[in-house]
């Protein structure tokens, strides 16, 4: 783990192959209204590292420039998304941190409300599901349930085999944003809602997130995986609650994905709930 950080949110932002979506990404950091964060990258690409071009050693100087300290990291061979988001988390100094997608375009309050939010609730994560609006159009009331907190977040105990897990629906498509326009939201105005989990970005309280285990689990699954940030979140999610926000703020640039195989699902094949894990350890 790199030595304490003098910022209250390590940015963390794996990246593959992605170098116009990532400088995106990090045109939206240097945009945010909060300043105390530090961004750290690892990189994956290959042949060549992302740190290479142009646009990506641009942005990374204006970050800079701005006052953020940056970290740009090359981390190979690859052995899946869980050891890189687990090698990310070893990296992580600060009190909380945001795990943020390479190809995410982020509103400029949008950090400073998760921020305010995990700190007010004391929770495991805040989310900002992504919005894809090339489904704009495609209007789906079957999918528009949400679940507000009006209290303060609760543990919640989340399975793939629970009625809990059908709230994954409305973060697909642009379900999220039609939700949002349809509530009449005030400007600086956020509200809480129950999750299955959040893709793209997720703000952790970083002890939080490192008392159950992180992503210590990747040995566990194949090089060619998927849902291992679901399965983080589900165990955070179980002991010390979390929740999403809207508006979200967070906007999917709708690239192809990067992990085309996706037989293997890390929450549907590792146990979720302490009580299972430590049976398999007895």
């Amino acid at each position: 783990m790199m030595g304490t950080s003098a910022c209250a949110v390590d940015v963390l932002v794996p990246t593959c192959n992605r170098p116009y979506a990532l400088a995106v990404t990090l045109a939206a950091l240097h945009s945010q209204d909060f300043q105390d964060f530090r961004v750290i990258v690892s990189d994956q690409s290959e042949p060549g590292s992302a740190f290479e071009q142009p646009e990506v050693r641009a942005l990374l100087r204006i970050l800079e420039a701005g006052g953020r300290a940056v970290v740009p990291l090359r981390h190979l061979p690859r052995r899946g998304l869980a050891e890189q988001r687990a090698f990310l988390l070893s990296q992580a100094a600060a009190p909380y941190c945001l795990f943020l997608d390479d190809d995410v375009m982020l509103e400029p309050d949008t950090l400073d409300r998760l921020y305010r939010t995990i700190r007010a609730q004391r929770c495991g994560f805040v989310g900002s599901a992504l919005h894809g609006l090339s489904f704009i159009d495609d209007v789906r009331p079957h999918q528009q349930d949400i679940e507000f907190w009006e209290g303060r977040v609760e543990p919640e105990a989340v399975s793939p085999d629970s009625a809990a897990w059908e709230r994954h629906h409305l973060h697909s498509a642009a379900n999220l944003f039609h939700v949002e326009c349809g509530l009449g939201l005030r400007k600086g105005e956020t509200r809480l809602y129950r999750v299955a989990w959040i893709g793209g970005c997720v703000l952790f309280d970083t002890d939080k997130l490192r008392a159950v285990g992180g992503f210590d689990f990747w040995p566990a699954l194949p090089c060619e995986h998927c849902g291992e940030d679901v399965l983080a979140q589900l165990r955070v999610m179980e002991r010390f609650g979390g929740c999403g926000m809207i508006p979200s703020g967070a906007y999917h640039l709708e690239l192809p994905t990067t992990v085309p195989r996706r037989e293997v699902d890390a929450p549907k094949v590792l146990p979720v709930s302490e009580r299972e894990r430590a049976g398999r350890n007895a």
